[in-house]
């Protein structure tokens, strides 16, 4: 599995994943990670980075939702704001009451509403949300997920913004899913990384 995916790369698939997991987990740039690479004697661009991470994480993130546990039947819903090419963009991001995160939405426009409506339509539709579900609006609810937007927010802050909303979306779902399994050996495991 691991050789299709790390396929005429010029760096060995360990190495590749590290700066990846890296990059999606610590408030590191990439020319930052281009550094703490040259220490160890490897040469890389942050080019050769960025298009690791916007290759992988959308791997990783859909390899990873296969294994993840059910989350509880309460959940919170919030947005928080992005930069895309200097302007901004919204995050919305919905965590269970325990603070799991369960699914993410960029958007061009502030529309919570829009987002609200498809989330639950959607989880209705699946199956994961009865048909019963209720929709609350409840000021302090939302405390754990507004909480649970610093760690995005110190991730962000070195990254200088995002150039599209593809890219955006890529990282994003990378660092989501790692804040979500956050275990080396998984995360090499599902890659087909041996340990």
């Amino acid at each position: 599995m691991s050789q299709t995916l790390f396929k005429r790369k010029p760096f060995e698939s360990e190495v590749i994943m590290l700066c990846v997991r890296w990059y999606l987990k610590y408030p590191l740039s990439y020319r930052m990670l281009v550094e703490w690479m040259q220490e160890r004697g490897l040469k890389l661009t942050h080019t050769t980075i960025m298009r690791w991470v916007h290759q992988y994480s959308p791997i990783i993130d859909e390899r990873v939702r296969k294994h993840l546990k059910p989350t509880n039947d309460s959940w919170r819903m919030d947005e928080t704001y992005l930069k895309i090419r200097g302007k901004n963009a919204y995050l919305y991001r919905a965590v269970d009451s325990q603070g799991k995160t369960i699914d993410f939405f960029v958007s061009e426009y502030r529309d919570k509403d829009a987002a609200t409506e498809i989330a639950i339509h959607e989880m209705i539709y699946s199956g994961i949300l009865s048909v019963k579900t209720t929709l609350r609006r409840i000021k302090y609810l939302n405390n754990i997920v507004e909480q649970d937007h610093r760690f995005i927010k110190r991730k962000i802050k070195p990254m200088l913004g995002f150039d599209s909303f593809e890219t955006d979306e890529k990282t994003i779902c990378g660092i989501e899913v790692i804040h979500m399994i956050a275990e080396v050996e998984f995360i090499n495991n599902i890659m087909g990384i041996a340990a």
